[in-house]
């Protein structure tokens, strides 16, 4: 009865405040959240967990020792789709994160090599940037994950040095941009768990590259990789 009573209230606001996709702009019906039918079917989905050697796999060919790595949606540079980006980072839409996190968990479930994760665990921004940001967006597609997958999301790293925007940086220096600038919290709390390592998008890998490399320093640390986005 309840679950009914919401439902029927629902309905009735969205004659009043009708609830819109993000993308396309029109009406949700439904249990729809945040995008419609249409646009959640054409999601450029990249199904990276499903094949071992994938994209982002090779992102960290030679450079550190994984066992998984995966993103969920190609950006391409003219989609749509890069605007949930935008919306999660820039626009206060935490929520965008979370719920991406949760659809993308909804595919993740049966990954083997996820089974045993202890932790996820976002990049973290420096905290200058993230009060002025309000949230992590990072933080927030973990949480989504975390919601789906069981598994707790723990800030176990920091970000020493408050670094300059990525965006048009070439990969060296992007490296040189983010190599020293990241500590892990807790070593005691790292060392001998598998790390669930988030990040929104990956391009040449470096922030995450300099992630690993920090949490390596702790004794007997496996890791994975996950991200929102793959640039294309």
């Amino acid at each position: 009865m309840l679950i009914f009573l919401t439902n029927f209230f629902s309905d009735f606001l969205s004659l009043f405040y009708p609830r819109k996709c993000l993308l396309c702009g029109n009406q949700l019906v439904g249990d729809n959240k945040f995008l419609c039918t249409n646009c959640l079917y054409d999601m450029p989905k990249t199904q990276f967990h499903e094949k071992s050697g994938n994209k982002t796999a090779q992102v960290f060919w030679g450079r550190v020792d994984l066992n998984f790595a995966a993103s969920y949606l190609y950006f391409y540079k003219a989609s749509k789709y890069r605007k949930l980006i935008h919306l999660l980072k820039y626009k206060n839409k935490p929520e965008v994160g979370v719920f991406l996190g949760e659809l993308y968990g909804g595919e993740l479930i049966n990954v083997e090599k996820l089974k045993d994760a202890d932790f996820i665990v976002p990049v973290p921004l420096h905290p200058k940037k993230q009060r002025i940001r309000g949230y992590n967006q990072s933080e927030e597609f973990s949480k989504g994950l975390s919601n789906v997958l069981n598994v707790p999301v723990a800030n176990l790293l920091k970000r020493k040095v408050f670094t300059e925007t990525q965006t048009k940086k070439s990969r060296e220096e992007r490296w040189n941009n983010v190599k020293d600038v990241f500590d892990v919290t807790d070593c005691d709390k790292v060392e001998g768990k598998h790390i669930i390592l988030t990040d929104d998008v990956v391009t040449t890998g470096a922030t995450l590259e300099a992630c690993m490399l920090a949490l390596k320093r702790c004794k007997d640390v496996k890791i994975s990789v996950l991200t929102l986005g793959i640039a294309q």
